[in-house]
């Protein structure tokens, strides 16, 4: 599903609408792009996106091989970092995404702006709150530049950008990131990236 100019999408992050509505509202703006009936109520708006988009979207879900192993190598460093999930989207979606792959364990939280009552960019001084950490003691890693690294650095906790190749906002090469931009490439790379910055804090 895309967003119409970023409004439906807007309107979820800025607290105006619940995830159900924010879908409702993609839905209204794409299927006429498709030449498509857009069906009057809620009710008939849910079952389209739960028969013919939550179970093609869910069976495409994948894991990185690199995310176990990493998460693996951060559980067993002498002092290794509590870990949570920060994430702009649905609180219950973004478990059902971790759970399939046994992921949940390795985090004590997933936050959302349902829990914190903001998306990012607030969302990270709020997390740091919930997490009871210092944000310049905490680190954010995303792979979109702008929202999860520079957002993040402005915030205070320090960014660190997994440049998977691609630009996931437009589909098109990487971005090209400031020399002074933590960068890696795999998350494989991230523990040792840690423990060469010293002792690892305890908000990531």
């Amino acid at each position: 599903m895309v967003d119409a100019g970023g409004a439906p999408h807007a309107g979820y992050l800025a607290g105006r609408c619940s995830f159900a509505e924010h879908h409702r509202r993609r839905l209204r703006s794409f299927l006429p792009r498709l030449g498509e009936p857009v069906p009057d109520s809620p009710g008939l708006l849910d079952a389209w996106i739960a028969e013919r988009y939550l179970t093609v979207f869910e069976e495409s879900w994948r894991c990185y091989p690199d995310v176990r192993p990493c998460l693996e190598t951060l559980k067993r460093l002498p002092r290794g970092p509590r870990l949570a999930v920060l994430t702009n989207g649905d609180p219950e979606q973004q478990r059902a995404k971790l759970a399939p792959f046994g992921l949940l364990e390795y985090f004590e939280a997933v936050l959302t702006p349902t829990e914190l009552g903001a998306a990012k960019p607030v969302a990270y001084a709020a997390a740091c709150r919930r997490m009871r950490t210092d944000p310049a003691q905490a680190v954010n890693v995303g792979d979109m530049l702008e929202s999860d690294v520079n957002a993040a650095a402005l915030a205070g906790p320090t960014g660190i950008w997994l440049d998977r190749g691609i630009d996931f906002v437009t589909g098109g090469p990487s971005p090209t990131a400031q020399e002074t931009v933590l960068r890696i490439e795999r998350l494989t790379d991230l523990p040792d990236h840690l423990s060469g910055q010293g002792s690892p804090g305890q908000g990531r």
